[in-house]
């Protein structure tokens, strides 16, 4: 396996491989050779994956370490819509000048929670639209004896080419566009939660009862000022945009305060608040802000508009 880590004899100057391992000796066989052949060739290197992946792989480079850019992803990538911008992007546009640059991506761990994963698979396929074209690879280790058999099967139709014991080969599943479609999922209102219905004349209405909510679910305070802001952007975003009044819905769901805005607009970008935005810019931030501050984002578009969930946990 390790001496196909790489697919540098592919013609797309993109390559986004994912890398089929069974325990930790897969795991190094399949990444050190990765990382080591950046490091000769001068490349920019950056580890982002789950602690004990991580720690493996700085006690394994031993010295060379310190050349790597290593990342804890359960922190850094919690919230699967922070990783593009805080993660990907920021490495890569950080090393502009570089011929290529090499990541190692982890998103999608063992104990990921169902109302995770959808946002989790959704990133991997964004991958592929959001590098085209760029003088990099990201390689994605999956954990087959961890993780269930349908997370491998994603697997297959986010990544044109699988590494696994047997060598490298093309996926001839792979349909990252299906992928979105298919975990475009509708997103369902627990029975009893009240609607607020907010327009441009109760924007102050939204952001006290989404600070009330945020207080009375135990939040501290630093975390209750990053709710009632991030529902702030989604409700003033959707006036914007939608030209209509806003649903606005908050409740308590295993573990976590949800906050939801619900309109009749499109957001049709599914790259939206997955981009850096330039210094310059001082508009459109919004979504991308709200993945910062919040453990988990989930969107949901159809012909009837657009749901935006966010989630804090407890």
């Amino acid at each position: 396996m390790s001496a196909l880590a790489s697919s540098s004899s592919l013609a797309e100057p993109f390559r986004h491989p994912a890398l089929f391992y069974r325990g930790m000796d897969e795991y190094l066989a399949g990444t050190l050779p990765f990382i080591e052949a950046g490091l000769v060739a001068g490349e920019p290197v950056a580890v982002a994956v789950p602690g004990a992946q991580l720690a493996a792989l700085r006690s394994a480079l031993a010295g060379s370490a310190a050349r790597v850019r290593l990342i804890d992803m359960t922190a850094a990538g919690r919230n699967p819509g922070r990783i593009l911008p805080g993660v990907l992007f920021a490495f890569a546009d950080d090393h502009r000048d570089a011929e290529f640059v090499r990541i190692i991506g982890e998103p999608i761990w063992p104990g990921r929670s169902e109302v995770e994963y959808p946002a989790c698979v959704q990133h991997e396929a964004l991958i592929n639209h959001a590098f085209a074209g760029r003088s990099a690879e990201i390689l994605c280790p999956y954990d087959v004896a961890g993780l269930p058999r349908e997370v491998l099967d994603d697997a297959e139709r986010t990544h044109p080419t699988v590494i696994d014991p047997a060598g490298q080969h093309s996926s001839p599943r792979y349909a990252p566009d299906q992928v979105l479609a298919d975990y475009n999922e509708g997103l369902p209102v627990p029975a009893g939660v009240a609607t607020l219905l907010i327009d441009a004349g109760t924007l102050a209405q939204a952001r006290a009862f989404a600070l009330a909510e945020a207080r009375r679910a135990g939040l501290g305070p630093d975390r209750a000022d990053d709710f009632e802001f991030s529902i702030n952007e989604l409700v003033t975003n959707s006036i914007e945009h939608a030209r209509s009044r806003s649903a606005l819905r908050v409740w308590l769901e295993d573990g976590h305060l949800v906050g939801e805005v619900a309109d009749t607009g499109r957001l049709e970008d599914p790259l939206a608040g997955r981009r850096p935005a330039p210094p310059e810019q001082s508009r459109g931030r919004g979504l991308l802000l709200v993945n910062h501050l919040t453990d988990l984002v989930r969107i949901h578009r159809s012909e009837r508009g657009t749901t935006i969930r966010i989630y804090m946990k407890l």
